[in-house]
């Protein structure tokens, strides 16, 4: 009904609420679900998650983040879109249910923000340069003064909007940078692992951390804006509160870890008293006059970083986040009426506010990355990315509209501006910023071609803990040496969902000791830790730990350029399928066959893929002796040679037997046919170039065959045989016939760029032709196999011009050899 008492003159709706008006009877019962508060409710929560979730796929391809989808998704549902049919708003979001999505939204920003406190690393900042600390304020100086001047021009005199404290909320709003959206951008656009990248996300953790603060004054302001006594005491009550969960809460936390035994899981009562925790600084917050998510903001800092913390995350971060938190988001959409933005001159004042919100920010960070001469393009792409908006400049704003700061064209207004700067970051500075990579020019990228008295380099890459235990043998039986050492670069491999910002951290920069700060953190440690631990114990070895966390369809750039820039001459990366208790293979993740797959179409070196069944094989025999047997199944071509250059490093390994089987067509098989590797599917086409010529691939083969057997003929530990086969058929069954079990570890080549009569039709049946058809067969489950297989592939592109020239080299030797009558050793 109307208030005819209301003192502004405006009409005041009063809602009656039913208790009854909860549950319904029943559609049999001549019920309408939509009548009642909980079915309604469930509807409005699945509208708004499958809105979001289509937002997410359709502007995916835009690289724009996922608060974007948000917000816009709740102003299509809203007043501006949806919401202008008066019979879509009065049955799916009838104004008496607006209550019940405002509380559960406020709850699951409440959760949302105690796990961002939770995750955010407070020492940081100690930590940051002087650099970032400099341009963090002068990014937020210039942009609270444009928004100073703006308040002029948008604020009306009304009895609802306090001059002073609008001019507030404008400021903090146009001057906040959004640090968990600018970290996903740097990830979509590669710049995290930049000097400019660090440089931005320092800044960004400095600004909100700022903004936190500007915001609880601010909110203290807008709600106590006639008493500005009452204001103070809202200011003294919140320290009051910091530094009782400092000295008291913090402490307390700290005694219920210390009474949890390492490794064991908290008990359910201390994890339900945390969350109610939550709950009541909320509550203690709200009630001493600041918003209710700063309580649970603080709440979360306090808690230790560790294993707490990651139960914590685990437990709620998915249902928080992915179902609650668009909710949120939902409502500031529905609250935006892009209807109130009448006139000309208001749209043209929103452009303006648009153009120089974003310059003042621009033109604050360009100034001091020219006192620090930073190049001009990489201070306007500093000033553009700390334009990012998210969450926090939404809740400003809906405290703002909450406490009727911000009348309905202010906060469309602002709600436009926040949407627009942040959606034009990725595409703005995909265009102005190209940094160019300044990678040195190598020619060892295969270990074929590497020297036998030069380093060794190589990238492991690693999903879980799972693959650790076989890579690190298989390092170990590389053969490091003083002559040879090795350099390795262990890559852990995230994917970059949510809020997770894609980071290449050396952690060596970490502080020993310091507990993880998430689940993924502490997954990468055990990792690291593992390598760590294997570099003390080996000597000739450095190991280099990093952790790439971005999309799955792109981490094959992160892998491949690492690869480049550290010069690498061979890539470990794990197989999609990991071996089940009764021995047969299962896929752990679709998505890492696909970056198998592109590593191996894009790498600038060879690349291996570990088939993992275990590496522990014999017993050692001394402390520091590995004993292996390794066998490697010789068809012929360039991968086949890699696999056998590899195989001959580990063979000088005291505790390495190595078998080497050639396989040779006999009289009946049919003609071999060579092909264009960039004819596979695999290989873009122009990657590498055709071998043609049968008699120089066979030439090839045949003088590193030789040059193999004259270097191992008196070692004991390398047994050489040939076997004679005709087609596949007598391939599989030679293999079959094997005693495969007795060996640790088969190394193949990946047999691409040629069709060999020994492996004809074998191919038509395999599961993954990535692995080629040899490789294949061995990582079959019907194989019945439990040894490890490596399948290499060469990397060929620059290599090519070097193997023809040792086949000339070979033909004149050849030729020498035939007019001294001096027979060349065939076999």
């Amino acid at each position: 009904m109307d208030d005819p008492k209301a003192s502004n003159g405006s009409e005041e709706t009063i809602v009656c609420y039913a208790p009854t008006m909860i549950t319904t009877n029943g559609v049999w019962q001549g019920d309408n679900p939509l009548d009642y508060s909980l079915p309604l409710f469930i509807l409005q929560l699945t509208l708004v998650v499958i809105t979001t979730r289509v937002l997410v796929f359709i502007l995916k391809p835009f690289r724009q983040p996922r608060v974007i989808s948000e917000i816009v998704g709740g102003v299509i549902l809203g007043p501006s879109v949806l919401g202008r049919s008066t019979g879509f708003a009065n049955t799916i979001f009838p104004l008496r249910s607006v209550m019940v999505l405002e509380t559960m939204a406020n709850v699951g920003l409440l959760y949302f923000l105690f796990l961002v406190g939770v995750e955010m690393d407070i020492s940081v900042i100690k930590r940051t340069g002087k650099k970032a600390l400099v341009i963090a304020a002068a990014g937020m100086v210039l942009p609270f003064f444009t928004g100073i001047g703006f308040s002029f021009f948008l604020h009306k005199d009304s009895t609802s909007m306090n001059k002073y404290t609008y001019i507030l909320f404008l400021g903090v709003a146009l001057s906040v940078t959004a640090f968990p959206v600018l970290a996903r951008i740097l990830a979509e656009l590669k710049l995290i692992n930049t000097e400019l990248g660090r440089i931005a996300m320092s800044s960004a953790l400095i600004n909100d951390i700022c903004a936190w603060i500007l915001l609880c004054f601010a909110i203290a302001v807008a709600e106590n804006n006639n008493t500005s006594l009452a204001s103070l005491w809202v200011i003294l009550s919140s320290i009051t509160f910091v530094i009782f969960c400092i000295f008291v809460v913090r402490p307390a936390i700290s005694w219920i870890i210390r009474r949890t035994p390492e490794g064991e899981t908290f008990s359910e009562f201390y994890i339900c008293l945390i969350l109610t925790g939550v709950m009541i600084s909320g509550f203690i917050t709200d009630a001493i006059g600041t918003h209710s998510v700063f309580g649970a903001f603080v709440f979360g800092l306090v808690i230790p970083n560790g294993p707490l913390g990651v139960t914590l995350i685990e437990k709620l971060e998915d249902f928080v986040s992915g179902l609650l938190l668009p909710l949120f988001f939902a409502m500031s959409g529905l609250k935006t009426n892009i209807n109130a933005i009448s006139g000309g001159a208001t749209w043209g004042l929103l452009c303006l506010v648009i153009i120089l919100g974003s310059a003042g920010k621009i033109a604050g960070t360009l100034l001091i990355t020219l006192f620090y001469q930073m190049p001009v393009r990489e201070g306007l792409t500093l000033g553009l990315l700390m334009n990012t908006k998210g969450l926090i400049e939404m809740i400003i704003l809906n405290v703002g509209k909450d406490q009727r700061v911000l009348d309905d064209e202010s906060f469309a207004i602002m709600v436009i501006v926040a949407v627009v700067m942040t959606s034009l970051i990725t595409p703005v500075v995909t265009v102005i910023y190209r940094p160019a990579r300044k990678f040195i020019p190598y020619k060892r990228r295969t270990i074929q071609r590497s020297k036998p008295d030069a380093e060794l380099r190589v990238l492991v890459c690693v999903h879980t803990p799972r693959n650790v235990p076989t890579i690190i043998n298989l390092l170990e039986a590389s053969h490091p040496t003083k002559r040879s050492p090795m350099y390795v670069y262990v890559l852990h491999l995230v994917e970059l969902t949510g809020r997770a910002s894609a980071m290449l951290i050396v952690h060596n920069t970490r502080k020993s000791g310091r507990p993880a700060l998430n689940r993924t953190q502490a997954q990468s440690d055990h990792i690291i830790n593992a390598f760590e631990n294997y570099e003390q114990h080996t000597t000739c070895v450095s190991v280099q730990p990093l952790t790439a966390i971005s999309p799955y369809s792109t981490m094959h750039e992160d892998i491949c350029n690492l690869a480049e820039d550290k010069r690498v001459a061979f890539i470990i990366i794990p197989f999609h399928k990991q071996q089940t208790v009764d021995g047969g293979m299962e896929a752990t993740n679709p998505a890492f066959r696909m970056v198998n797959q592109n590593v191996l179409a894009n790498a600038p070196c060879s690349v291996g893929i570990l088939v993992d069944r275990g590496l522990n094989g014999s017993s050692r025999l001394a402390a520091t002796q590995l004993s292996h047997h390794i066998a490697v199944l010789f068809f012929g071509g360039p991968d086949d040679r890699e696999a056998l250059s590899y195989a001959w490093r580990m063979s000088e390994n005291q505790g390495i037997s190595l078998t080497v089987m050639r396989f040779i067509p006999g009289d009946d098989a049919t003609q071999p046919i060579r092909r264009n590797r960039s004819e596979d599917e695999l290989i873009p086409e122009g990657k590498i170039v055709a071998v043609d010529g049968k008699e120089q691939m066979d030439k090839h083969d045949e003088m590193y065959i030789n040059d193999f057997r004259a270097h191992t003929g008196n070692d004991e530990s390398v047994i050489y045989r040939e076997i004679i086969v005709n087609n596949g058929e007598e391939t599989v069954a030679s293999i079959r016939s094997m005693d495969i079990n007795s060996h640790d570890l088969f190394i193949v080549g990946r047999g691409q760029g040629m069709i060999s009569p020994l492996t004809a039709g074998l191919t038509d049946w395999s599961e993954c032709p990535e692995l080629g058809a040899i490789g294949d067969l061995l990582a079959s489950s019907d194989f019945a196999a439990t040894v490890s297989v490596l399948v290499v592939q060469q990397y060929v592109g620059d290599e090519l011009n070097a193997d023809m020239m040792e086949v000339q080299a070979y033909d004149q030797y050849a030729g020498l050899q035939l007019m001294n009558k001096r027979p060349t050793t065939m076999r």
